[in-house]
């Protein structure tokens, strides 16, 4: 079904349900595909079957539930949340709508004011449409959809002059704190990012920008005016977890920090690459070496196995940040490693964890 027929589709359901106490969502959020068309250069539908057969898509601040319906509608696998005190109509028109629709649409209570728990602890996608501006705190919310979702398609207001008409530096990431109706006169908005601001707070926030699409006015967009409204599209990627195609077996402990994980004197990972077979692979890995390594000699060693091949070894002779890479041959499409290092930090009072070095990427190719 496309666009123009779901529009009618909910329009019509809409006439069925009758008089409510209530308005409706005014705003057509669906207007957003055509957008989200042009950063993809693909419909959503085909982004996300490509992308992740049979995924679980988040909807954040649903609205109406028009774009988490739609979705629905194409047989992706949605869960929509938003909160009564946010939305605009508090969630009534979303449930009388699922109801009218027979739809299985998940619906949740969620307020990302709060510390919040989502419903389900990981996510192939988020849809996250025209929320960002609306938020207290930003950076934790965009933390906290890092750790739980791989990609995220994003849409918000930004600026590129002031209120006064000056123009913001275009290399500085600036973000405009909005007064309490300074901005439709809704109490609702915080903050509006300048470009280089939204880019700086998403990747403090481990989130890398794949592609952008500004729409609006592009030139003389500001805080506050209607008629200087810019928003920008987004395609994000999470740079929270760096081990997603990875299967970690012995010798990890949990991720900490931005995703990196100690690991034990010896560990082991399995690798699924490519079906192509060419004659050369190769493991990248960012490996920390801490200081107190170092201290009972003057160089660690760090052994690796390959399915069995014996690659080069590598030798740190400094504690800090190092980059490792190295080739192996191998026709297999999952590869197993095994490293080993010649020794490691004991466990003690204040962390009972045999130590060996902390891991904070690792790419097989």
């Amino acid at each position: 079904m496309d666009v123009r027929a779901f529009q009618e589709r909910i329009a019509n359901a809409r006439l069925r349900i009758g008089r409510v106490a209530y308005e409706w969502y005014p705003y057509d959020t669906l207007s957003s595909l055509k957008h989200l068309e042009g950063l993809l250069h693909q419909s959503l539908d085909s982004f996300l079957r490509a992308a992740f057969p049979g995924g679980r898509i988040l909807d954040v601040g649903c609205g109406g539930g028009e774009v988490a319906f739609f979705l629905e509608s194409l047989g992706h696998q949605v869960v929509a949340i938003d909160h009564p005190n946010h939305n605009h109509n508090g969630m009534q028109g979303v449930r009388a709508l699922r109801a009218e629709l027979k739809s299985s649409l998940e619906i949740h209570e969620v307020d990302l004011d709060r510390q919040f728990r989502l419903p389900h602890e990981n996510y192939d996608a988020v849809i996250f449409l025209g929320v960002l501006y609306h938020l207290r705190n930003p950076f934790y919310v965009m933390e906290e959809l890092a750790k739980r979702a791989k990609y995220c398609l994003l849409s918000t207001r930004v600026a590129r002059r002031f209120p006064d008409g000056g123009k913001m530096p275009k290399d500085v990431a600036l973000a405009y704190l909005l007064d309490e109706l300074e901005l439709n006169r809704d109490e609702s908005n915080y903050f509006i990012f300048s470009h280089e601001g939204l880019r700086v707070m998403l990747s403090r926030s481990y989130w890398e920008m794949r592609a952008s699409l500004p729409v609006g006015d592009t030139i003389h967009s500001d805080p506050i005016r209607r008629d200087r409204d810019e928003r920008v599209f987004c395609l994000l990627a999470s740079t929270w977890d760096r081990f997603r195609n990875i299967e970690l077996l012995a010798g990890w402990y949990e991720s900490e920090g931005a995703g990196w994980r100690w690991t034990q004197r010896e560990f082991a990972l399995a690798a699924r690459v490519s079906a192509k077979k060419p004659a050369k692979r190769s493991i990248s890995m960012e490996l920390f070496v801490p200081a107190d390594l170092l201290e009972r000699s003057p160089a660690i060693t760090l052994t690796i196995l390959a399915e069995g091949q014996e690659l080069l070894p590598v030798h740190f002779e400094s504690p800090g940040t190092h980059s490792v890479v190295r080739q192996f041959a191998c026709e297999e499409e999952e590869v197993r490693f095994k490293f080993a290092l010649s020794h490691a930090l004991e466990g003690n009072e204040a962390d009972w964890r045999e130590r060996g070095i902390i891991v904070a990427w690792v790419k097989v190719e």
